[in-house]
């Protein structure tokens, strides 16, 4: 299923799933209500996801059916973040090309005034950037993002007021099925809901500013509108194979950068084994991928403007689209 979650004309959050190539959304909660099956497990995304498997096979049954009374016009509603907000959201950093390259990027910014920026360049200490890629060749490593500023595929990104250099990162969104605790790596993927496409908006200049306190990103990534999710949660049957879906990123038409999940040096299991080492996942949390190797603007020293259009493609997943509105004054 390709499940969504939008905001009636009432403003109130609904649960469907999209059809027909992704222009008709059957609203679970209707299409209950017509067969006579309504329950408490179709109001959301989430309490679908915590009713368990049999839930989402009940879903499944009803999208099949797509009884008339319950199918919308995609183009009638706003379509919100699938869950949102989430229980959590765990971000992770699972691409070493990405890394390298905004090392690479951030130190030739650094000696672009020198009179000579190459030599300058061979004079650089690398041995901090190479102790975070050793730590992550170690493990996985992550940091918590805010979830109460999830916004979805219809929903503008409104730039911070303390920001002049913004950038988009490309991540794939992994959502956790059930409840587990110390799950093994060869178990890890029933644990997997299904995937999206993840927007982790960025402060560039307020990133640089924090980093150096080596507690992690903060008001780099914590704005409202900063962590943008959809435009669909896709089940995890309905994906051949999440280590091998091309990634793409445009800004207003242009392509940016692309790249492929199969690139990934930590995938989902390995992740999910270790974080819920003596911690439990929950229904319903979000592992990011990190940022696809050429994901972002900052690989290339390029940053966003307002009112640009960052349009971010999954293969098999669809188009993850947001205006950056930076507010006058």
């Amino acid at each position: 299923m390709r499940l969504v979650t939008y905001q009636d004309q009432q403003g109130l959050q609904r649960a469907g799933a999209f059809i027909e190539q992704d222009q008709l959304i059957v609203d679970l909660q209707q299409a209950a209500s017509t067969s006579g099956t309504a329950g408490p497990e179709f109001s959301s995304i989430q309490s679908l996801l915590d009713a368990g498997q049999g839930a989402l096979a009940a879903a499944r049954a009803l999208v099949a059916k797509a009884p008339t009374a319950a199918v919308i016009e995609r183009a009638t509603v706003t379509l919100l973040a699938p869950i949102q907000p989430p229980p959590q959201i765990r971000d992770c950093s699972c691409f070493e090309l990405h890394l390298q390259q905004c090392y690479q990027a951030a130190r030739r910014a650094k000696v672009a005034r020198e009179p000579d920026p190459e030599a300058a360049l061979k004079e650089i200490d690398t041995s901090e950037d190479d102790r975070v890629i050793e730590a992550f060749r170690r493990q996985p490593i992550y940091y918590k993002a805010n979830r109460f500023a999830v916004i979805g595929a219809d929903q503008d990104v409104i730039w911070p007021s303390y920001s002049r250099l913004m950038d988009f990162e490309l991540e794939l969104g992994c959502y956790i099925a059930k409840k587990g605790k110390n799950i093994a790596r060869e178990k890890a993927r029933d644990y997997i809901a299904g995937f999206t496409i993840f927007n982790d908006m960025s402060a560039r200049d307020a990133q640089g500013r924090e980093m150096p306190g080596k507690l992690g990103p903060a008001k780099g990534k914590d704005f409202d509108t900063g962590n943008v999710m959809g435009p669909c949660l896709v089940t995890l049957d309905e994906i051949e194979d999440p280590y091998n879906l091309t990634m793409i990123a445009r800004v207003n038409g242009e392509e940016w950068g692309r790249g492929n999940t199969r690139e990934m040096h930590w995938q989902f299991e390995d992740v999910i084994a270790h974080i819920s080492q003596d911690e439990t996942l929950y229904p319903g949390e979000v592992l990011g991928s990190g940022t696809v190797g050429n994901g972002c603007g900052l690989e290339q020293l390029r940053y966003l403007k307002p009112n640009d259009v960052v349009e971010l493609e999954i293969e098999q997943i669809g188009i993850l689209r947001s205006k950056i509105i930076k507010p006058e004054g």
